[in-house]
């Protein structure tokens, strides 16, 4: 395929329970159109791309890849609003400005709220894809066979099977491996707090010490006889 039109369609994406920042900030187009907020992943591709000749879509356009909780209401989960410091009306909060399925403030302005049944940010069943990592952590991955070494970051929230799902972009064989830590096989049904694997990182803030110094915990992967099918 073409490179150039390759760039504009969306990325291939593996449905997951949790998903990290990054996951998110990667999709950030209008033809790849994620975004955060409260917690949730939500991916407005489709959302976007039904609506694209309206204004509407530029706010979302510019914020694609991003988390936009503070476009919104805690308590409500609605779009916040603010008093207009120049006509003293309350108005909706769009920094970005009106967005999609945001009504005009003016009487006299346009209606075109773009094709909907309810609000997008109402709609979960249709736009959101999961959880964004309430925490995320890094890892080492050491191949025993190769002696090759990865470090990724993992929503701490993962079990090592959905570590190990991750990895597989790296080394599409990961299931051939036995994951140990410490010479002792982990449980790929628990995550890595639970299989002894603490997440250091808030001490290491606490204590002062530089990012690029922190312990990042490391996985040996051992290889088995057979070649899993990926």
């Amino acid at each position: 395929m073409d490179q150039q039109l390759k760039q504009y369609l969306p990325k291939d994406y593996k449905r997951r329970a949790y998903y990290t920042p990054y996951d998110v900030s990667i999709h950030n187009t209008a033809n790849d159109l994620w975004v955060s907020f409260f917690g949730k992943v939500w991916d407005l591709t489709q959302l976007v791309q039904e609506n694209i000749s309206l204004k509407l879509c530029e706010p979302l356009i510019k914020i694609a890849g991003s988390d936009i909780s503070y476009w919104f209401d805690k308590q409500t989960g609605e779009p916040r609003k603010q008093v207009d410091i120049n006509t003293g009306l309350i108005t909706y909060y769009c920094p970005q400005g009106r967005y999609l399925h945001i009504p005009s403030s003016d009487p006299c302005g346009d209606d075109e709220l773009g094709n909907h049944s309810k609000p997008w940010w109402s709609n979960e069943q249709q736009y959101c894809i999961g959880n964004l990592s309430h925490k995320t952590r890094k890892v080492k991955i050491i191949n025993m066979l190769t002696d090759h070494e990865d470090i990724i970051e993992v929503p701490s929230e993962e079990t090592i099977n959905e570590i190990l799902d991750r990895y597989k972009k790296i080394n599409a064989h990961a299931a051939s491996y036995t994951w140990k830590r410490l010479g002792k096989p982990l449980d790929m049904e628990l995550t890595l707090s639970a299989n002894g694997i603490p997440d250091e990182t808030d001490e290491f803030e606490y204590l002062g010490v530089p990012e690029s110094q922190w312990y990042i915990p490391a996985i040996h992967l051992y290889f088995n006889d057979d070649l899993t099918v990926a």
